[in-house]
């Protein structure tokens, strides 16, 4: 049987991932911060009548990580797969960002899955085999306006895991990037995390920020995949016998990263970024529909 680390297990894709991967053999240990993320993650476990270990421990605090995950190794000798959701978002037009603020989805978003990668990778190597998944998102391949803060973590993630990919390999450690485009979860919900600026009328930009959370809103209520296909998406990685670097996950995600692939560089920024910046920096028109047609085509 082999055991699992899933990050960010609280909610969302990583709940779900590690509730899949419970239901399909594997040993899973789904971490946690707070009691909170705890009781809904048993709650769901006893719904879906599965059985999981819950650890609790939060990826910013060296002094927590390592304890968790010797105490797995103590009870089970091996950790042969990580799975990496833990993560926040930002956002906000990137003047009305704090520094502070941006400091701290780097402590969670990249420095954080960094620091459980660290404390495993030791066991995976001696063992000499292992599967470490790090969630970056759409938006650390392209990022929009609006979300500098958030995207520029990801855009982090992605350089860290192709070189962490390399590094691996010789020790038959294979690390993939799981590139999820936007999905109805928490992250957009309770945990949205807008700038504080960026939620004051009184901000330069604050016009075209609700705009662009509007637009943003209506695509995720026309999004198609859910947190299920996410967590197949893993399941499938996994079982994989030589698993790529890169995995989307959405048909818009792959088909707009597609486009900017194959359209040259600056024709691609010419139709796609000006689409979505007239969408959001142009006027209203009084019916409104000015914004929905283009948030149907450019987002």
């Amino acid at each position: 049987m082999n055991v699992a680390l899933i990050t960010g297990a609280g909610s969302g894709m990583g709940m779900e991932t590690a509730l899949h991967l419970a239901s399909r053999g594997y040993r899973v240990y789904g971490s946690v911060c707070t009691e909170a993320e705890r009781t809904a993650l048993e709650s769901a476990a006893r719904l879906r009548k599965v059985e999981l270990d819950i650890v609790t421990f939060d990826v910013t605090r060296e002094d927590q990580v390592r304890p968790a995950v010797d105490s797995i190794l103590a009870t089970t000798g091996r950790i042969d797969v990580l799975v990496q959701f833990v993560g926040i978002g930002l956002r906000g037009f990137f003047e009305d960002l704090d520094i502070s603020e941006i400091e701290r989805v780097f402590q969670v978003n990249l420095f954080g899955l960094m620091r459980v990668t660290q404390a495993v990778l030791p066991y995976m190597r001696k063992a000499g085999r292992g599967r470490i998944i790090l969630t970056s998102s759409v938006g650390g391949r392209m990022a929009s306006m609006g979300i500098g803060g958030y995207a520029s973590s990801k855009f982090a993630i992605e350089g860290w895991g192709e070189s962490l990919h390399q590094e691996m390999a010789a020790f038959n450690i294979r690390v993939s990037l799981l590139e999820p485009g936007l999905i109805r979860t928490p992250h957009f919900g309770i945990h949205r995390n807008v700038s504080r600026r960026a939620a004051d009328p009184a901000s330069p930009y604050y016009a075209w920020f609700r705009r662009h959370e509007s637009l943003v809103d209506g695509l995720l209520a026309k999004s198609s995949f859910t947190t299920a296909d996410v967590a197949r998406k893993v399941e499938q990685i996994l079982s994989a016998r030589r698993p790529r670097l890169r995995y989307v996950v959405g048909t818009k995600a792959k088909w707009v990263l597609a486009l900017r692939r194959y359209i040259p560089g600056e024709l691609f920024e010419s139709v796609y970024w000006s689409a979505v910046r007239r969408a959001v920096t142009r006027p209203e028109p009084p019916d409104g529909a000015g914004s929905q047609a283009i948030s149907e085509k450019a987002l």
